[in-house]
């Protein structure tokens, strides 16, 4: 399995005040959520790219473009902590990803999202299901409450540890944080076993 992340700098809390001040236009503010952010969104989209875009410099454009992207719309993001900030970023990434995978088909390159998927650098979710499955993954996540998401996103695909969560998703413990995993996970796979059905 892959090793959780380290808690990026600041604290899970500073993300809300972080939020806050960019929302009525602090550039700092801004430029420090790019930063907190940009290394792990970096990890993360590498193994979601196209074979021959996977270098470096691509993930680092994607990556910049998704953040720049974010932060132009903060206005419209309802901050509700580090864990819905970063479910937001995903899916701006995944929406940028598969931009990119288009825009590399008509250029001539067939490789297909699934092949993308399948990559030697997979994720954690794409191990366990494998990617065939990612399609059932997504649509079974969006089934969940917004608290079971955010538990299973940072788990899973930005490898937190319970005790990165528990602060993410304001819980008490790591352990209260485990049980909301364990539970949504469960719900997870419920809601997968019943489309496949």
């Amino acid at each position: 399995m892959d090793e959780p992340l380290q808690s990026p700098e600041p604290s899970p809390s500073a993300t809300a005040i972080l939020l806050a001040r960019a929302r009525v236009g602090d550039v700092d503010a801004r430029e420090a959520l790019f930063q907190r952010f940009l290394p792990i969104l970096r990890s993360w989209a590498h193994r979601r790219l196209p074979l021959h875009a996977r270098d470096l410099n691509e993930t680092a454009d994607l990556v910049q473009i998704t953040l720049l992207r974010a932060l132009n719309r903060i206005d419209q993001f309802e901050a509700r902590g580090e864990g819905a900030f970063l479910a937001y970023l995903r899916q701006i990434l995944l929406n940028v990803v598969r931009e990119e995978i288009r825009r590399s088909t008509r250029r001539g390159t067939h490789e297909s999202l699934h092949e993308t998927l399948a990559s030697p650098y997979a994720s954690v979710v794409e191990r366990v299901i494998g990617a065939e499955q990612v399609e059932r993954y997504q649509e079974a996540l969006a089934t969940l409450n917004e608290e079971q998401q955010q538990g299973v996103i940072l788990r899973l695909e930005f490898g937190y540890t319970y005790e990165q969560i528990a602060e993410a998703l304001d819980k008490p413990s790591a352990d209260a944080a485990r049980m909301t995993v364990v539970r949504a996970l469960s719900a997870l796979a419920r809601s997968i076993d019943d489309h496949v059905a």
